[in-house]
């Protein structure tokens, strides 16, 4: 950085804390001055706070185009009477905090939202709620911002006339942290956004996905719930995914999983529970993925694998009592899988170094049987089940020869109770 630069810089920073020292606190209130956030907005100047007032604002198409501070008090409320999108955000530096967001306007050609954030900078959503909605909070080509601490709860029926709780679109660099979101199409939606956290979010009972992202990459996901949605967490067509110590629990149905993996490369999935769900993760044309320590228990499938799936490695993993620990749709194996912990294994450990004498086969011939056939799925736990598993693991012919592991771990590894 050149000299001039660097004293452009300082001047640039200095007019900054200057006008930022001469902000002013406007109150907003029935009886005040100021008496609706849209005047607010109007009269007040760059880096000003508005302090908004307990009370009922019904307001909508409210455009924030400067550096402002909206902060409410007891959670005033921001009423749209369902007339279209309440807030919108097209200025850097903008943050909302602590407000009350209802009705927001059904469209089946706009996407209206409670809070749209449209190509900013450094902006902070928090502590706002948000109930009656459309889409929730939809970020639109913007960077450098938080979303924490946020309570979104929506009453969709039908997929084609909700919208998403979160949704990032063309944006980077944007943590998503500490949320509640429940009852949308989908909680956390993301698509061409590189580089996001998501951590500590709990996404629930939504009719469509917990989490669904495509095309986006370099991202993180961190210590999240995705629990009882319609289909659980889908990711798709994107490189470079970090999962680590996330919950996918109880998503249900027949065509369910708790995540859907689709052309995904080069990802880290660590640390995570996959507990009763249909199929714990779906996995389609992704390659070069380290699956590590997580815990699969009592899934339907705890791993389906279909095809074009190469180099991936499952290692110090505990499969904990599914129907079927792995699926495998082809004869062809080109994936790893090493000292995990299989609870079906009955093999033994005569030099007790807690790694298991005889390999242990985690294909059975009749996952491969239901997944051409369904309707057997009735002989699941029978007699005759048993006898087919038997002899394919004593000469295996429809399955992998050479999918195996080869040295089963004896004890569980990771009690998280």
């Amino acid at each position: 950085m050149s000299a001039y630069t660097n004293i452009l810089f300082i001047v640039f920073c200095l007019v900054l804390t200057v006008q930022r020292s001469f902000a002013n606190t406007i109150p907003i209130c029935v009886d005040c001055e100021i008496t609706t956030i849209t005047e607010g907005v109007s009269v007040a100047m760059e880096y000003d706070t508005l302090l908004i007032n307990k009370g009922v604002y019904k307001e909508f198409n409210i455009l924030i185009d400067k550096p402002l501070t909206l902060l409410g008090q007891d959670y005033p409320i921001i009423d749209g009477e369902d007339k279209g999108e309440i807030i919108r955000i097209i200025s850097d530096h903008v943050t909302l905090d602590g407000l009350f967001i209802i009705n927001v306007g059904t469209s089946y050609t706009s996407d209206y939202a409670a809070i749209r954030v449209v190509k900013s900078e450094h902006f902070l959503i928090q502590n706002v709620v948000l109930e009656k909605l459309f889409f929730g909070i939809y970020l639109e080509k913007s960077s450098q911002g938080r979303i924490f601490h946020n309570k979104i709860i929506g009453d969709a029926i039908d997929e084609y006339n909700s919208g998403n709780g979160i949704q990032l679109w063309h944006s980077h660099n944007v943590e998503v942290d500490r949320n509640i979101v429940r009852g949308v199409r989908d909680g956390i939606y993301l698509e061409f956004s590189d580089n996001i956290t998501i951590n500590n979010n709990t996404s629930t009972d939504n009719l469509r996905y917990g989490l669904h992202f495509m095309f986006s990459n370099d991202d993180v996901y961190t210590n999240n719930t995705f629990e009882n949605n319609g289909a659980g967490v889908a990711v798709m067509f994107s490189k470079r995914i970090k999962m680590y110590k996330n919950n996918f629990r109880k998503n249900w149905g027949t065509a369910s999983y708790g995540m859907l993996l689709k052309e995904i490369n080069d990802a880290e999935i660590k640390d995570n529970i996959f507990e009763e769900n249909t199929i714990g993760i779906n996995i389609e044309g992704s390659n070069r993925i380290t699956y590590t320590k997580n815990d699969f228990v009592s899934n339907g499938w705890a791993v389906k694998v279909l095809g074009a799936c190469y180099a991936n490695t499952f290692s110090q993993n505990n499969f904990l009592y599914n129907s079927f620990d792995i699926s495998y749709n082809s004869k062809l194996n080109d994936n790893t899988f090493e000292q995990n912990y299989w609870s079906d294994y009955t093999g033994y450990d005569l030099n007790k170094d807690g790694i298991g004498d005889v390999p242990y086969r985690p294909v059975k011939l009749f996952s491969y049987i239901v997944n051409r056939t369904p309707e057997t799925i009735v002989l699941l736990r029978s007699l005759f089940m048993d006898i087919i598993d038997f002899s394919e693991k004593v000469s295996p012919i429809f399955t992998p020869d050479n999918l195996m592991d080869a040295n089963p771990l004896m004890k569980r590894q990771y009690d998280r109770n």
